[in-house]
Protein backbone atom coordinates (compact mmCIF):
# COMPACT_ATOMS: atom_id res chain seq x y z
CA UNK A 1 0.00 0.00 0.00
CA UNK A 2 3.05 2.28 0.29
CA UNK A 3 2.89 5.14 -2.18
CA UNK A 4 -0.75 4.52 -3.03
CA UNK A 5 -3.17 7.42 -2.68
CA UNK A 6 -6.18 7.02 -0.46
CA UNK A 7 -9.49 7.42 -2.23
CA UNK A 8 -11.80 9.82 -0.33
CA UNK A 9 -14.88 8.11 1.04
CA UNK A 10 -18.32 9.61 0.36
CA UNK A 11 -18.53 10.56 4.05
CA UNK A 12 -15.17 12.37 3.95
CA UNK A 13 -16.23 14.23 0.79
CA UNK A 14 -19.53 15.22 2.41
CA UNK A 15 -17.72 16.54 5.50
CA UNK A 16 -15.34 18.54 3.32
CA UNK A 17 -18.27 20.11 1.47
CA UNK A 18 -19.98 20.97 4.74
CA UNK A 19 -16.79 22.57 6.03
CA UNK A 20 -16.51 24.74 2.93
CA UNK A 21 -20.16 25.72 3.10
CA UNK A 22 -19.74 26.72 6.75
CA UNK A 23 -16.69 28.82 5.88
CA UNK A 24 -18.53 30.48 3.00
CA UNK A 25 -21.44 31.35 5.29
CA UNK A 26 -19.18 32.87 7.94
CA UNK A 27 -17.31 34.80 5.26
CA UNK A 28 -20.53 36.75 4.62
CA UNK A 29 -20.36 38.07 8.19
CA UNK A 30 -16.71 39.04 7.68
CA UNK A 31 -17.70 41.01 4.58
CA UNK A 32 -20.55 42.72 6.46
CA UNK A 33 -18.16 43.68 9.25
CA UNK A 34 -15.72 45.11 6.71
CA UNK A 35 -18.42 47.31 5.20
CA UNK A 36 -19.71 48.48 8.59
CA UNK A 37 -16.27 49.33 9.99
CA UNK A 38 -15.18 51.20 6.85
CA UNK A 39 -18.45 53.16 6.62
CA UNK A 40 -18.24 54.29 10.24
CA UNK A 41 -14.61 55.38 9.91
CA UNK A 42 -14.94 57.15 6.57
CA UNK A 43 -18.29 58.92 6.94
CA UNK A 44 -16.73 62.09 8.49
CA UNK A 45 -14.22 62.69 5.66
CA UNK A 46 -16.56 64.38 3.12
CA UNK A 47 -16.00 66.12 0.78
CA UNK A 48 -13.34 63.81 -0.59
CA UNK A 49 -11.57 63.06 -3.86
CA UNK A 50 -10.35 59.58 -4.81
CA UNK A 51 -7.03 59.48 -6.68
CA UNK A 52 -5.87 56.41 -8.63
CA UNK A 53 -2.65 55.51 -10.40
CA UNK A 54 0.20 53.06 -10.70
CA UNK A 55 1.72 51.38 -7.66
CA UNK A 56 4.99 51.11 -9.62
CA UNK A 57 5.70 54.83 -10.09
CA UNK A 58 8.79 55.74 -8.08
CA UNK A 59 9.38 58.95 -6.10
CA UNK A 60 10.95 61.55 -8.36
CA UNK A 61 9.05 60.38 -11.43
CA UNK A 62 7.05 63.17 -13.11
CA UNK A 63 3.78 61.28 -12.46
CA UNK A 64 4.63 61.00 -8.76
CA UNK A 65 5.47 64.68 -8.44
CA UNK A 66 2.39 65.75 -10.43
CA UNK A 67 0.15 63.60 -8.22
CA UNK A 68 1.67 65.06 -5.08
CA UNK A 69 1.03 68.62 -6.31
CA UNK A 70 -2.57 67.85 -7.25
CA UNK A 71 -3.21 66.16 -3.93
CA UNK A 72 -1.70 69.01 -1.93
CA UNK A 73 -3.85 71.56 -3.73
CA UNK A 74 -6.97 69.45 -3.21
CA UNK A 75 -6.17 69.08 0.48
CA UNK A 76 -5.54 72.78 0.94
CA UNK A 77 -8.81 73.49 -0.88
CA UNK A 78 -10.72 71.45 1.72
CA UNK A 79 -10.94 67.98 0.17
CA UNK A 80 -9.93 64.82 1.97
CA UNK A 81 -7.84 62.76 -0.43
CA UNK A 82 -8.46 59.01 -0.75
CA UNK A 83 -5.91 56.68 -2.29
CA UNK A 84 -5.26 52.95 -2.27
CA UNK A 85 -2.78 53.44 0.57
CA UNK A 86 0.11 51.70 -1.20
CA UNK A 87 3.29 52.83 -2.98
CA UNK A 88 3.73 54.76 -6.20
CA UNK A 89 1.02 57.21 -7.21
CA UNK A 90 -1.01 56.12 -4.18
CA UNK A 91 1.83 57.22 -1.92
CA UNK A 92 2.18 60.53 -3.78
CA UNK A 93 -1.55 61.19 -3.33
CA UNK A 94 -1.39 60.47 0.38
CA UNK A 95 1.81 62.45 0.80
CA UNK A 96 0.42 65.59 -0.81
CA UNK A 97 -2.67 65.49 1.38
CA UNK A 98 -0.71 64.54 4.50
CA UNK A 99 1.13 67.85 4.40
CA UNK A 100 -2.02 69.78 3.44
CA UNK A 101 -4.97 71.01 5.47
CA UNK A 102 -7.35 68.07 5.01
CA UNK A 103 -7.12 64.35 5.90
CA UNK A 104 -5.07 61.86 3.92
CA UNK A 105 -6.99 58.57 3.65
CA UNK A 106 -5.54 55.21 2.62
CA UNK A 107 -7.78 52.28 1.68
CA UNK A 108 -5.24 49.49 1.86
CA UNK A 109 -5.72 46.00 0.42
CA UNK A 110 -4.12 42.75 1.57
CA UNK A 111 -2.17 41.37 -1.40
CA UNK A 112 0.48 38.65 -1.75
CA UNK A 113 2.83 41.14 -3.42
CA UNK A 114 3.30 44.79 -4.38
CA UNK A 115 1.02 46.37 -1.77
CA UNK A 116 2.39 47.81 1.45
CA UNK A 117 1.01 50.75 3.35
CA UNK A 118 2.72 54.10 2.85
CA UNK A 119 3.47 56.28 5.90
CA UNK A 120 1.43 59.32 4.81
CA UNK A 121 -2.03 58.32 6.06
CA UNK A 122 -4.06 60.20 8.65
CA UNK A 123 -6.80 57.57 8.30
CA UNK A 124 -5.87 54.04 7.30
CA UNK A 125 -8.39 51.29 6.57
CA UNK A 126 -7.34 47.82 5.43
CA UNK A 127 -9.55 45.54 3.32
CA UNK A 128 -9.43 41.85 2.51
CA UNK A 129 -11.93 42.11 -0.34
CA UNK A 130 -11.42 44.21 -3.45
CA UNK A 131 -15.14 44.76 -3.97
CA UNK A 132 -15.67 46.22 -0.48
CA UNK A 133 -12.74 48.57 -1.01
CA UNK A 134 -14.03 49.64 -4.43
CA UNK A 135 -17.40 50.57 -2.98
CA UNK A 136 -15.71 52.85 -0.45
CA UNK A 137 -13.73 54.64 -3.16
CA UNK A 138 -17.00 55.57 -4.85
CA UNK A 139 -19.27 55.98 -1.83
CA UNK A 140 -17.34 58.86 -0.28
CA UNK A 141 -15.88 60.54 -3.37
CA UNK A 142 -17.04 63.85 -4.80
CA UNK A 143 -14.66 63.34 -7.73
CA UNK A 144 -12.26 60.83 -9.28
CA UNK A 145 -8.78 61.87 -10.36
CA UNK A 146 -7.15 59.18 -12.49
CA UNK A 147 -3.40 59.29 -13.00
CA UNK A 148 -1.46 57.02 -15.37
CA UNK A 149 -1.58 53.41 -14.21
CA UNK A 150 -2.09 49.76 -15.07
CA UNK A 151 -4.84 47.18 -14.73
CA UNK A 152 -5.94 48.31 -11.26
CA UNK A 153 -6.23 51.92 -12.39
CA UNK A 154 -8.17 50.94 -15.51
CA UNK A 155 -10.42 48.77 -13.36
CA UNK A 156 -11.26 51.69 -11.08
CA UNK A 157 -11.81 54.00 -14.05
CA UNK A 158 -14.15 51.50 -15.73
CA UNK A 159 -16.02 50.96 -12.47
CA UNK A 160 -16.61 54.69 -12.00
CA UNK A 161 -17.71 55.19 -15.61
CA UNK A 162 -20.10 52.24 -15.43
CA UNK A 163 -21.70 53.36 -12.17
CA UNK A 164 -22.26 56.91 -13.43
CA UNK A 165 -23.40 55.77 -16.89
CA UNK A 166 -25.98 53.41 -15.39
CA UNK A 167 -27.07 55.94 -12.73
CA UNK A 168 -26.06 53.62 -9.91
CA UNK A 169 -24.24 56.56 -8.38
CA UNK A 170 -24.48 60.32 -8.78
CA UNK A 171 -22.64 62.13 -11.56
CA UNK A 172 -19.23 63.19 -10.33
CA UNK A 173 -16.21 64.65 -12.16
CA UNK A 174 -13.98 61.90 -13.56
CA UNK A 175 -10.70 63.57 -14.46
CA UNK A 176 -7.92 61.90 -16.45
CA UNK A 177 -4.56 63.56 -15.83
CA UNK A 178 -1.73 63.67 -18.40
CA UNK A 179 -3.47 63.62 -21.75
CA UNK A 180 -0.53 62.09 -23.61
CA UNK A 181 -0.90 58.89 -21.57
CA UNK A 182 -4.66 58.58 -22.12
CA UNK A 183 -4.81 59.66 -25.79
CA UNK A 184 -4.62 56.15 -27.25
CA UNK A 185 -7.36 54.83 -24.98
CA UNK A 186 -9.65 57.78 -25.72
CA UNK A 187 -9.03 57.41 -29.46
CA UNK A 188 -9.99 53.73 -29.19
CA UNK A 189 -13.16 54.64 -27.29
CA UNK A 190 -14.07 57.19 -29.95
CA UNK A 191 -13.03 55.34 -33.11
CA UNK A 192 -13.96 51.79 -32.15
CA UNK A 193 -16.25 51.55 -29.11
CA UNK A 194 -18.50 54.47 -30.09
CA UNK A 195 -18.23 53.71 -33.82
CA UNK A 196 -19.46 50.16 -33.26
CA UNK A 197 -22.31 51.33 -31.05
CA UNK A 198 -21.02 49.82 -27.81
CA UNK A 199 -21.45 53.16 -26.01
CA UNK A 200 -23.01 56.48 -26.98
CA UNK A 201 -20.84 59.38 -28.07
CA UNK A 202 -22.25 61.33 -25.10
CA UNK A 203 -20.75 58.76 -22.73
CA UNK A 204 -17.31 60.16 -23.53
CA UNK A 205 -18.44 63.37 -21.81
CA UNK A 206 -18.37 61.48 -18.49
CA UNK A 207 -14.58 62.03 -18.56
CA UNK A 208 -12.44 65.10 -18.98
CA UNK A 209 -8.70 65.39 -19.53
CA UNK A 210 -6.85 67.97 -17.44
CA UNK A 211 -3.10 68.32 -16.91
CA UNK A 212 -2.65 71.32 -14.64
CA UNK A 213 -3.14 70.78 -10.86
CA UNK A 214 -4.94 74.10 -10.38
CA UNK A 215 -7.30 73.30 -13.23
CA UNK A 216 -8.14 69.93 -11.61
CA UNK A 217 -9.27 71.70 -8.44
CA UNK A 218 -11.17 74.36 -10.38
CA UNK A 219 -13.01 71.73 -12.46
CA UNK A 220 -14.28 70.00 -9.32
CA UNK A 221 -15.47 73.25 -7.75
CA UNK A 222 -17.10 74.25 -11.04
CA UNK A 223 -19.07 70.99 -11.13
CA UNK A 224 -20.54 71.62 -7.68
CA UNK A 225 -20.88 75.41 -7.92
CA UNK A 226 -24.67 75.38 -8.28
CA UNK A 227 -25.56 72.36 -6.18
CA UNK A 228 -23.07 71.95 -3.30
CA UNK A 229 -21.12 68.85 -2.32
CA UNK A 230 -23.75 67.15 -0.18
CA UNK A 231 -25.68 64.41 -1.98
CA UNK A 232 -29.38 65.05 -2.38
CA UNK A 233 -31.90 62.78 -0.69
CA UNK A 234 -32.42 60.96 -3.99
CA UNK A 235 -28.66 60.53 -4.48
CA UNK A 236 -28.28 59.17 -0.96
CA UNK A 237 -30.96 56.61 -1.74
CA UNK A 238 -29.14 55.61 -4.93
CA UNK A 239 -25.83 55.24 -3.08
CA UNK A 240 -27.43 52.87 -0.58
CA UNK A 241 -27.87 50.46 -3.49
CA UNK A 242 -24.34 50.64 -4.89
Amino acid sequence: MNGMQKIPTPLATEMTEKTWLARESWRVFEIMAEFVEATERLSPIRPAVSIFGSARTLPGHPYYELTERISRQLSDAGFSVISGGGPGVMEAANKGAFFGRSPSVGLNIQLPHEQHGNPYQDISQTFRHFFARKVMFVKFASAYVVMPGGYGTLDELSEALTLVQTAKTRRIPIILVHGAFWRGLLDWFRNTVVAEGMIDAADLDLMQVIDDPRDVVDAIFSHYEKRGFEPSAQEREIQLNL
